[in-house]
């Protein structure tokens, strides 16, 4: 008997280190095919951009293409497309029909809310798998250099004086953010503009060097290489407060040292969306993979540079607080659209 105990109390311990070893090899074993089943991109990742090359989104997404291959953050390659067709339709019907495709992202602006009122298009921001808002862009009101305006006050005073759609203000795209700004500034000082489209920032810009337009209401990044240059000269910002950048830019100015609107009596605020979607159907993995890569690319000198550079508002968002966001934005849109009469006919 005392020889059996003796066997049985012999065998205990080696059972319990059986049962041990067991339990860790499991728990190596999962934790290895979670490191495995990590998603990443197979193949190279296109990068739409509804708009035309040269305005702000395809600024930004250039840039984050190039921190990305400069970082190294992601092992296959980042192509960037521009599909502007039909005020941007073009890329976010293409990305829609991309179902569960994650090597497809795209870059919006506020054309995700104002093609569709506009146009009629077959497409919501809910066709769309919500990533990361990366920032805000701010709307600044430039005229030439030449001119003699300092001020808003001042510019919108010789516009009502020159007669009505005797000057003209140039924008990107039609019944889109530039022009629903135009309008909201009519509407609320009683000036009236031409108003005369082009297909992105950049030509904008260009046609404001000119003289071809007498002002425009172009992004802060689309002009401030016009403005070092001396050409370009801004007289405030769409926004209620003044922006936080302080290092000088020229005319020994700095963003910050640019006036609200609102301040010079043309009470207009607005602000752009700078966010990442996806197509319909990526998995939750996948989502995360470029909330991830978006979080490097964020922490980077470069991306701080760029962010003062284009004096952009750096409010980032994801998950439930970037799905509100984008919600109580088309409501705002909506009513911006309908206001200016832009909703098309149905």
């Amino acid at each position: 008997m005392s020889k059996h105990l003796n066997t049985a109390a012999n065998r205990q311990p080696q059972a319990k280190w059986k049962r041990v070893a067991l339990a860790c090899a499991v728990a190596v074993g999962t934790f290895a095919s979670g490191v495995a089943s990590a998603w990443e991109p197979t193949k190279s990742v296109e990068f739409v951009v509804p708009a035309g090359t040269g305005g702000g989104a395809d600024q930004m997404a250039r840039f984050i293409q190039g921190v990305i291959t400069k970082n190294n953050l992601m092992k296959q390659s980042m192509v960037v497309v521009n599909k502007s067709g039909g005020a941007g339709a073009e890329g976010f019907l293409d990305v829609k029909g991309s179902n569960k495709d994650p090597h497809k992202i795209i870059i919006t602006l506020s054309n995700l809310f104002t093609t569709p009122l506009a146009t009629g298009v077959p497409f919501n921001w809910k066709d769309l798998t919500p990533v990361q808002m990366l920032a805000l862009d701010q709307f600044i009101f430039w005229v030439n250099a030449d001119t003699p305006y300092k001020t808003a006050k001042e510019y919108v005073d010789a516009v009502k004086a020159a007669g009505p759609n005797k000057m003209k203000m140039g924008g990107t795209g039609s019944k889109q953010e530039d022009q629903i700004i135009t309008v909201a500034i009519e509407k609320q000082t009683g000036a009236k503009f031409t108003y005369i489209p082009y297909k992105g920032g950049g030509e904008v810009a260009v046609q404001l060097v000119g003289k071809h337009v007498d002002s425009t209401v172009n992004n802060p990044i689309e002009a401030v290489e016009q403005w070092r240059a001396g050409k370009l000269r801004p007289l405030c910002v769409f926004d209620d407060k003044k922006m936080p950048y302080t290092a000088k830019v020229a005319s020994n100015m700095s963003w910050g040292d640019i006036p609200t609107c609102a301040s010079q009596g043309v009470s207009v605020d607005y602000q752009m969306l700078r966010g990442i979607f996806m197509p319909p159907g990526v998995t939750k993995e996948q989502v995360k993979f470029y909330v991830d890569l978006f979080k490097k690319v964020r922490e980077t000198p470069d991306w701080k540079e760029f962010m003062e550079k284009g004096a952009f508002d750096t409010t980032a968002l994801t998950g439930e607080d970037y799905v509100n966001w984008v919600t109580r934005e088309e409501q705002r849109h909506q009513a911006l659209m309908a206001e200016a009469g832009f909703l098309a006919k149905k």
